[in-house]
């Protein structure tokens, strides 16, 4: 099978990942890398054996026959970015956050919609090996058919004092909307992909660290169109005992009626029947790459997506429905209310 040939605009701190990703899947081929940084453009170019490299996304568009994109940039440029790439009719593969806000996330989706090209989120907690095996579980009725609740909980430990996320990302000081916007996004995902669609939430948020803009701290209740509960506790200022706080991202409990499927920090599996003695549950997961690899899994269900010409998991669709969420429990935190995703003007769909 002839290769895709790909273009990656962006050379930043996670974009190590997509090129280690994209290095490893078979039938694709980056023939060009981009990054305002020159040097940045050049260290990626070396360490991946990229032939081309530019610091100007159009020219480098316009000298390179791709099949598609990958966008790894900060979300205030996707905007103009995905202009530029559904111009010329080439697929894309975005990072999130999609956009700043849901206004110009929906104007993202519309012109990749209108322009009939492949768009693809980059939202990769829903593709690491232990929400993929829980899901498996969950479709077998494993520990029942009528979910209770999902709970998830999470310490980064990444977001104390004055130097907090200066190492990695420091744009993350300088955001308004931060912890539900930037690392909450992957667990309403993940929610919506275990559980199904959302009917409303609560939250509250905080800020421990006075020196970021945003919130860094969230509790919040999901309640599922169908069954059960989803619990979102989050904190980036205190720690866990975790060895690798990056590996799970946090520990996550899902309760049935026939018992509980237990995740660890460690990405250990368990089941716990009712009556029953908890046991592990054996499945393969890894410690290359990103939290199991998952950044590898996305691209190659974007890659298998774009020859079978099949559907993506996290089309631009699918991601406003978690946006929709996320939105909802900021508003939530600012009433003090239950508030209902909005998917459209008076409309609780897209149309």
């Amino acid at each position: 099978m002839k290769k895709l040939r790909a273009a990656v605009i962006g050379a930043g701190y996670f974009s190590h990942f997509h090129y280690d990703a994209w290095s490893r899947i078979e039938n694709v081929e980056i023939v060009a890398c981009c990054d305002t940084d020159e040097g940045r453009g050049n260290s990626v170019s070396a360490q991946y054996n990229i032939p081309a490299v530019f610091t100007d996304a159009r020219e480098m568009l316009d000298k390179c026959e791709v099949d598609f994109v990958d966008i790894v940039t900060r979300p205030d440029t996707h905007l103009a970015i995905v202009e530029q790439i559904a111009q010329r009719g080439i697929a894309m593969i975005c990072q999130k956050p999609l956009a700043p806000t849901l206004d110009e996330a929906k104007a993202i989706v519309d012109i990749a919609m209108r322009a009939r090209v492949r768009l693809m989120v980059h939202e990769n907690f829903r593709f690491q090996p232990w929400y993929r095996e829980i899901k498996k579980m969950l479709d077998a009725g494993t520990i029942g058919n009528r979910l209770h609740t999902i709970s998830y909980r999470n310490r980064a430990g990444d977001g104390y004092g004055d130097d907090a996320y200066m190492a990695r990302q420091p744009y993350f000081q300088t955001m308004k909307k931060f912890l539900i916007h930037e690392a909450g996004i992957h667990t309403i995902d993940t929610f919506r992909y275990l559980g199904g669609e959302i009917r409303r939430v609560w939250c509250v948020t905080r800020k421990l660290n006075p020196v970021i803009a945003g919130e860094d701290t969230a509790i919040s209740i999901m309640e599922f169109e169908k069954n059960g509960l989803g619990l979102y506790d989050a904190n980036r200022f205190n720690e866990s005992t975790s060895e690798d706080q990056r590996y799970t991202f946090g520990e996550v409990m899902v309760e049935a009626d026939r018992g509980t499927i237990r995740l660890y920090d460690d990405g250990r599996l368990t089941i716990q029947m009712l009556g029953k003695a908890e046991r592990d549950h054996i499945y393969a997961h890894s410690t290359k790459g990103f939290a199991g690899d998952c950044v590898f899994t996305t691209q190659q269900h974007f890659v298998d997506g774009l020859i079978a010409n099949s559907p993506f998991e996290t089309d631009g669709p699918n991601y406003l429905r978690s946006l929709a969420v996320q939105e909802a429990m900021y508003r939530s935190a600012e009433s003090g209310q239950w508030e209902a995703p909005i998917l459209s003007k008076g409309v609780n769909r897209w149309e």
